[in-house]
């Protein structure tokens, strides 16, 4: 085995602490729990892979010798981050992949790289989108998820073509996050479930990407942007359709601020009592936001609201409300309170071409 090149002290760090988070250590199979490096002319390209997941990603380094060579994957992500160096060089030395700086050095086993599984090839293409289009799109939707493994077909984000948009939808039972975004289409039956955790990871390191392609068949799905690609077995889909839990009937609409609408909430939700229920009050030109807890004590703030429809009250999880608005931020947000304990939306209008945002949560019942 072979293989020397020399890297800044930010490009190669970068990309392994980014396949890290890719595809976190949960294997005790050293072959799997390694990181392949390959470089050459272009560069070097890092992959590994749990066989559930696949990823591959590639960074700039001047490669003095051709290689491949496999190194236990979480020692040299610790080893380079922790550099402060000028340039790093990685070089094998017999059987070890020494990392080298001017002043030190540290040295790594090398595993059985023909043992080793490889990254496949994703799946054929579906479409693709703005790499800003998606991080703007999949972390709100994604935030609605559920972490709770016994539950897996919640925990994934739906992705499925509609209308010309590319729409996905999460959801935890409580509350039901959708995101439209402009797309080039390949395949207008794409309809995948991925894992909530990764695809918020993949939006994040691909933001500043130009496109990121969609590639799905019946059992895996890959985003690719740049010279990166991760690639992911999907979850069996079970999510019910977003368009029959949104509002279709509507007691009540208001349109306000939504840093204003948050702010209130949050100086309320201390008074919100052992169930953490803020309650939320229409009024003429208003909304009412209240707290009442009989140790606590009891708070209520107003916000300005333009408000449409017959006057209601509702309480909602504070925690589920804040979550929720702060993915629309300054922007004016329009309310649709549905009758009885039926999902409210959160949502704000956007010019067309731009990603649309709906939040569905879920009121209590009243005591």
């Amino acid at each position: 085995m072979s293989l020397d090149l020399t890297a800044t002290p930010t490009a190669l760090p970068t990309a392994a602490a980014d396949l890290s988070r890719l595809l976190p250590g949960r294997t005790l199979d050293p072959v799997l729990a390694g990181l392949l490096l390959s470089a050459d002319a272009g560069g070097v390209t890092l992959a590994a892979t749990d066989r559930e997941r696949g990823v591959r990603l590639h960074t700039a380094a001047v490669t003095h010798t051709d290689g491949q060579v496999l190194v236990p994957a979480r020692p040299l992500a610790e080893t380079l981050a922790a550099l402060d160096s000028p340039d790093v060089r990685l070089v094998v030395e017999g059987s070890r992949l020494a990392v080298r700086t001017p002043s030190a050095r540290f040295a790594l086993p090398l595993l059985a790289a023909e043992d080793h599984p490889g990254v496949p090839a994703p799946p054929a293409v579906a479409g693709s989108v703005r790499g800003a289009d998606l991080h703007a799109a999949v972390l709100p939707v994604a935030s609605a998820a559920t972490r709770a493994d016994a539950l897996p077909v919640f925990t994934g984000v739906r992705l499925r073509a509609k209308g010309g948009r590319l729409v996905a939808v999460a959801t935890d039972r409580y509350r039901m996050a959708a995101a439209d975004l402009p797309w080039v289409s390949a395949d207008d039956g794409l309809d995948v479930l991925i894992p909530a955790t990764l695809f918020t990871e993949v939006a994040k390191q691909a933001r500043g990407a130009d496109r990121v392609s969609i590639h799905a068949d019946e059992d895996r799905a890959a985003l690719a942007w740049g010279s990166s690609t991760v690639t992911t077995s999907v979850l069996v889909s079970g999510l019910p359709e977003e368009d029959k839990l949104f509002p279709s009937t509507i007691d009540c609409s208001l349109t306000l601020d939504g840093a204003a609408l948050a702010g209130a909430v949050r100086r309320v939700a201390p008074y919100a009592g052992p169930r953490g229920t803020v309650t939320l009050e229409t009024g003429d030109g208003e909304l009412r936001v209240r707290g009442s807890d009989p140790q606590a004590g009891e708070a209520e703030e107003t916000v300005k609201a333009g408000v449409h429809g017959n006057r209601v009250s509702r309480g909602y999880q504070a925690k589920y409300l804040l979550e929720t608005l702060r993915w629309f931020g300054e922007h004016e947000v329009r309310v649709d309170i549905q009758p009885g304990i039926r999902g409210t939306m959160f949502s704000h209008v956007t010019p067309p071409g731009a990603v649309r945002l709906r939040y569905l949560v879920v009121p209590l019942r009243q005591p």
